[in-house]
């Protein structure tokens, strides 16, 4: 198999984490919403929350976890992109921000496990942080 581009695996990650919300009764109602402050991955909704979902996906038994590359500055960039959203949506429903493992067999990139985090963090906006 040729080596791939860490977006393209990015990509066939994101491919699953869908499969995945959509499994378990999300509507999908964007991907790859970008702004000129960032990019989120999936929003979905289902039961009249919204989440901004951030996928990462790694091979199996990485040396850090996949949510552990979701920090602060990553945060900022979603919850920003998020107000967007938002806004251009007219959005007055509740809404979240989780984040999606995906673990793929190094050699077939065939799905070997998601992780799903609902609420993953919640920005520190309500006490004046961004």
């Amino acid at each position: 198999m040729n080596k791939l581009k860490t977006k393209e695996i990015g990509d066939i990650g994101e491919e699953y984490a869908v499969n995945y919300l959509k499994k378990h009764r999300y509507k999908i109602l964007s991907r790859n919403y970008r702004k000129r402050f960032g990019e989120i991955d999936i929003i979905a909704e289902k039961k009249g929350t919204v989440a901004f979902v951030e996928v990462k996906t790694r091979h199996q038994n990485p040396l850090t976890q996949p949510f552990e590359a979701v920090d602060t500055n990553k945060q900022k960039k979603i919850y920003k992109t998020s107000l967007s959203y938002i806004y251009e949506n007219n959005l007055n429903s509740q809404y979240r921000f989780d984040v999606c493992e995906v673990f793929v067999d190094r050699d077939t990139l065939k799905l070997i496990q998601i992780n799903y985090y609902e609420n993953a963090f919640i920005p520190e906006s309500d006490n004046g942080y961004y």
